[in-house]
């Protein structure tokens, strides 16, 4: 759709391309696509770089030129600045946009780029260090005056310190990984005896995530909503803030609708937002494009929550609200473009729908597979930004991030109204997604705030909704095993000898249907399947075993966490269906585990005969 607004002047400038001619794109996904589509509308050469389960992936097939990683994790791929500066010094690249998540807030990515001579479409090193560590951000912002709310000054080593601070402060707390973001390594404890566990949860996620565990720990705000400013600074000095977003609506502390400009907001409060966000990037001599996120309390009070050091997946709402392409605003302060606008009003308003592949009607689970149809919703208002189309295969290995659908109107109300009927006309079959959450969240009073009062906050999906969706009836496919072994065939393109790598199943498949005289096989759908039954405990996806919190001969309640396992990048306990004694345990940590394994078996717990009567 067109922008509502007429972009400002200075953000339709093309200057980037003068001093830039081709980046490297180093993420994938949607994200990676959206960076690919901006580099061709500024004329700029893109590059895509790929694991091996993303090879034909979409943002592959969109990229000038792609290169394979050479691996099926992200530690082997997108987390690996060697192979990623390898690729880049191959393309002759002049520039990388890390996108978001992966290294996009490592400092040590940002400086091996920069001491490579490429352009780093970001913040300084030492910007991402100062902000992008929350123990280091609390103390700039209580250097420059932001609200806070009570928290540790440096990370914690022991559930011990942790508890001592809960004594001082009171429950709930937060735990936080310090070099975290999109919520991963964020957990809540509500009561003293959560702390040990959510603690090593919370330093668990953080090292598989970011490769590093330090946690710090704050008070935790009740019924908080999540407010944000996204910004952007340059390096002459000028700081705007592009505007204001709502991302209260949240499951596992990880956002899944986002709204721009941030509604019910007072003027006092819109204030201290905007003032507060300047004055932490001005102490940093920040950069690029970031975002300062808050929590305001249910009494109006501010909190100071962290600054994320790169693009955020909601970018998109500030986009359609402000006309301002900020993708093409990265590039163009990476090439020293000077911000000569003043902080836009926003004009209209704008939701983004996070399209994941989970089934809210079964905990959010993940489920990878492969997509069947992907029918996005088109007319007024509506934008889908997405990674994927039909027959490509989700894979485990990474994030559950399908989709973004962003509806815009001229209020609220009518984006509300919008936002209905898109969502109904969004058709994916083959996984589940969160599809069901949201055509049902916008019929929410407590959402639509017809009556003047906004009521979710940062745990409504929790402890508020009333998620009486049906589980996901279908079943996911499973890749092919064959589609992961490969070989070299040797081809010969305009008289000059190439290797080329393809699928083995490629050419087993060719050679055999042509000597047998027969049509290509299709390839046979395997059904997979979750849940409980008499005892028995199996995984609900594929997934890895991270903590196995049992032993045979454990006694165990209904609810207890059994194991937890991590899939798309998250983690998910596994609990006790009902009450009873361990009898086995079947996997180890750090092994993979199939969809339908058996995990624990349960048997009934031995019950005491009842006492003799007297003089029986």
């Amino acid at each position: 759709m067109d922008y509502p607004v007429p972009l400002p002047e200075a953000a339709t400038r093309t200057t980037e391309a003068a001093a830039l001619s081709s980046i490297l794109v180093a993420n994938r996904g949607e994200i990676a696509v959206r960076v690919i589509r901006a580099a061709r509308d500024a004329g700029l050469r893109s590059i895509a770089v790929y694991s091996d389960q993303d090879r034909n992936s979409l943002h592959v097939r969109l990229a000038d030129e792609a290169f394979s990683l050479d691996g099926d994790t992200a530690a082997d791929t997108y987390l690996s600045i060697p192979k990623i500066l390898s690729v880049a010094a191959r393309a002759h690249a002049d520039a990388v946009h890390p996108g978001y998540g992966f290294l996009s807030e490592n400092p040590d990515f940002a400086r091996a780029v920069i001491d490579a001579g490429l352009i780093w479409i970001g913040p300084s090193p030492e910007a991402i260090e100062q902000l992008g560590d929350k123990v280091s951000a609390r103390h700039v912002a209580e250097k420059v005056g932001a609200p806070l709310a009570p928290g540790t000054v440096d990370p914690v080593t022991s559930p011990e310190e942790i508890l001592a601070f809960a004594d001082r402060v009171g429950l709930p707390i937060a735990i936080k990984a310090a070099f975290g973001g999109g919520g991963r390594g964020l957990k809540v404890a509500y009561t003293r005896d959560e702390i040990a566990t959510q603690f090593e949860s919370a330093t668990r996620e953080a090292v598989a995530n970011f490769g590093r565990g330090e946690c710090f720990v704050e008070k935790f705000l009740d019924h908080p909503r999540h407010i944000e400013t996204q910004c952007l600074a340059d390096a002459h000095g000028n700081v705007v803030v592009v505007g204001t977003r709502d991302c209260s609506l949240q499951r596992r502390n990880q956002k899944l609708v986002e709204e721009a400009p941030a509604p019910f907001l007072t003027d006092e409060q819109r204030t201290i937002l905007y003032r507060a966000s300047k004055a932490i990037l001005h102490e940093v001599g920040y950069t690029g494009a970031a975002t300062c996120e808050f929590l305001l309390g249910t009494d109006g009070t501010l909190s100071f929550l962290e600054v994320n050091t790169r693009l955020q997946v909601e970018h998109t709402v500030t986009e359609q609200t402000t006309g301002i392409d900020l993708v093409r605003e990265q590039f163009r302060i990476a090439s020293g473009g000077m911000l000569d606008y003043p902080d836009p009003e926003p004009v209209g308003h704008a939701f983004e729908y996070r399209i994941n592949g989970e089934d809210p009607g079964n905990s959010f689970l993940p489920t990878p597979g492969t997509i069947h149809v992907f029918h996005a919703p088109d007319g007024p208002g509506v934008r889908t930004d997405s990674g994927y189309e039909a027959g490509d295969t989700v894979s485990g290995a990474f994030d559950s991030l399908l989709a973004k659908l962003v509806i815009t109107g001229t209020s609220r109300e009518q984006a509300l109204e919008r936002s209905r009927r898109a969502l109904n006309e969004f058709e994916i079959t083959g996984v589940p997604t969160v599809l069901p959450f949201h055509r049902a969240v916008v019929l929410e009073p407590d959402f639509t705030a017809e009556d003047g009062t906004l009521r979710t906050y940062t745990q409504w999906i929790e402890k508020t909704f009333h998620m009486d969706l049906p589980a996901w009836s279908g079943t996911a496919d499973l890749p092919n095993p064959m589609l992961g072994e490969r070989e070299t065939v040797v081809v010969e393109v305009a008289g000059k000898r190439l290797e080329v790598s393809v699928p083995r199943v490629a050419t087993t498949a060719a050679t055999a249907s042509t000597a047998l005289g027969l049509p290509p096989r299709r390839r046979r759908r395997t059904g997979v399947h979750s849940g409980t039954a008499d005892g028995v405990v199996t995984a609900p996806m594929q997934a890895s075993v991270i903590a196995v919190n049992v032993s045979p001969g454990d006694t165990v309640v209904r609810g207890d966490a059994l194991v937890v396992l991590e899939a798309m990048k998250m983690e998910q306990p596994i609990l006790a269906p009902r009450d009873g004694v361990i009898a086995t345990v079947g996997p180890e940590v750090g092994t993979t585990v199939s969809s339908g394994q058996v995990l624990v078996t349960l048997e009934p717990a031995a019950t005491k005969a009842p006492l003799a009567a007297p003089g029986a």
